[in-house]
């Protein structure tokens, strides 16, 4: 997969392909990373890229004509089928299922925007959708641009040792993820569950699935919502909640 990132700071978001998964899948050559700087498509001698909004207001606005050429170099060195993303707070929230989406694609152009906004004949023009990481205000698209790239580039064949990591991992199933232990098997008195020293796989197998169940029905009940729980799973919530003291509206029992 190939990826580009159009942003005014480029050494930030090349800081991503250094470390961890990425930097790995990038010395792979799983992936690669290509970086766009709007400045560099400027004409004036300050190399501006943003400017006043028109009809008032507080801040600068990103300049249409050198994020787009920006864009359009990044676009020729893409193959076809990469989209436009922009980071933007007015986009659907990003989730695992679009990092799986996005994955399967043989590229994608990431737009991180900075000041108070861009200018929206860009958006019109140029952004294929809209991406946002949440309810929550960051300075610019460049740290969202680097968690979908983490997002996706772990996804990629290959990009993981073990295949199975990506296959478990959170929310991959819609839920949470259970938890997990590794040595010693006692720490200051608490000691490992039972059941993942008893060697029975099946057991462990269903264990972790009501941690997660239960897990995400305590943390994020949306999750649960969103699922049609058969009588199984119904059954190993049900048990959880008994195990936390606990009944079917989270309240601790009598």
């Amino acid at each position: 997969m190939q990826i580009a990132v159009v942003s005014i700071f480029p050494d930030m978001v090349r800081k991503v392909a250094e470390y961890g998964v990425v930097g790995r899948a990038m010395e792979r050559n799983l992936t690669s990373l290509l970086v766009e700087d709007p400045r560099d498509y400027t004409t004036d001698a300050h190399r501006t890229v943003d400017d006043r909004p028109y009809g008032g207001g507080p801040g600068m606005v990103m300049k249409y004509e050198p994020a787009a050429a920006a864009l359009q170099a990044a676009r020729s060195d893409l193959p076809k089928g990469s989209p436009v993303v922009c980071l933007s707070p007015a986009g659907r929230v990003f989730d695992q299922a679009e990092a799986g989406r996005l994955a399967a694609l043989p590229g994608m152009i990431l737009l991180a925007g900075r000041y108070e906004g861009i200018d929206e004949r860009l958006i019109e023009d140029e952004v294929d959708q809209e991406l946002s990481l949440g309810d929550f205000v960051l300075s610019g698209g460049e740290i969202a641009a680097m968690a979908v790239i983490d997002a996706v580039v772990r996804l990629l064949p290959g990009v993981l040792g073990d295949e199975d990591s990506a296959a478990q991992d959170s929310f991959v199933e819609g839920l949470l993820d259970y938890p997990h232990y590794t040595r010693p098997e006692d720490v200051g008195g608490h000691e490992v569950p039972e059941v993942l020293l008893s060697g029975d796989h099946a057991r462990i197998a269903r264990w972790r699935y009501k941690q997660a169940l239960g897990r995400s029905y305590l943390r994020r009940p949306d999750l649960v919502k969103k699922l049609s729980l058969d009588r199984e799973q119904q059954k190993m919530l049900d048990e959880f909640l008994a195990e936390q003291g606990m009944n079917s509206g989270g309240q601790a029992g009598r």
